[in-house]
């Protein structure tokens, strides 16, 4: 009995830490989906721990539960990781997590396109003057565009999508292979929600033949 409430205690002690650890190192602004993997239910019991509305130190984590994802590793060490992230269905679900940003910021575009259209662009012309007046908030770009085989194009929305981070802009790079990619594609492959209007972007063609075809 003493064997095992020493061995409770451990584990106690270990699920604080691992709490602490999280809230410490995560931000839930930018990171998406946290895989929490162990052999048997050592996983379970954590996410129980650090849930329980008893810990309101762990609240960052409680209010950000739907996106740890539970899954298991034959082990404890890093060579597991591998074998975790080669699952299929780890890896949908990894990509249902990223698409769901994705979804959401592109529904917040057509949004904007419908009430304010002069804060919401799509086409390379307007995004870039967009970009030179520091005026994006959200850039969307398919994945397409952003690793181009053709280097100038590569080239320019590598640097759009780097300026409009470092001027405090969120970016969202949409895989070609999700619906969400798809439609963007329609809307040449980027698109931009801006900080302010720019009516004057409007008299500016889209560019039909874009840097996706």
């Amino acid at each position: 009995a003493v064997v095992s409430t020493q061995s409770t205690g451990a584990m106690l002690r270990f699920f604080e830490a691992v709490g602490v650890a999280m809230v410490r190192h995560l931000d839930f602004s930018i990171v998406k989906c946290v895989l929490v993997a162990s052999p048997g239910f050592v996983k379970d019991k954590l996410m129980e721990y650090v849930l329980s509305t008893e810990h309101s130190q762990f609240r960052a984590i409680q209010e950000n539960k739907s996106q740890f994802v539970l899954c298991h590793s034959s082990s404890g060490h890093k060579h597991a990781v591998s074998e975790i992230l080669s699952d299929n269905n780890i890896a949908s679900k990894l990509s249902d997590t990223k698409a769901a940003g994705e979804v959401q910021a592109l529904a917040d575009f057509y949004t904007m396109l419908k009430n304010e259209p002069a804060r919401a662009f799509y086409g390379p012309l307007q995004c870039l003057a967009a970009n030179e007046q520091e005026a994006i908030d959200t850039l969307m770009v398919t994945d397409s565009l952003f690793r181009s085989s053709d280097l100038p194009t590569r080239k320019r929305y590598v640097q759009l999508v780097e300026d409009v981070k470092g001027y405090g802009g969120t970016v969202h790079i949409f895989s070609s292979l999700h619906v969400s990619g798809e439609k963007l594609a329609l809307l040449t492959g980027v698109a931009a929600l801006l900080r302010f209007p720019m009516p004057e972007l409007e008299d500016m063609a889209v560019d039909s033949s874009s840097d996706e075809d």
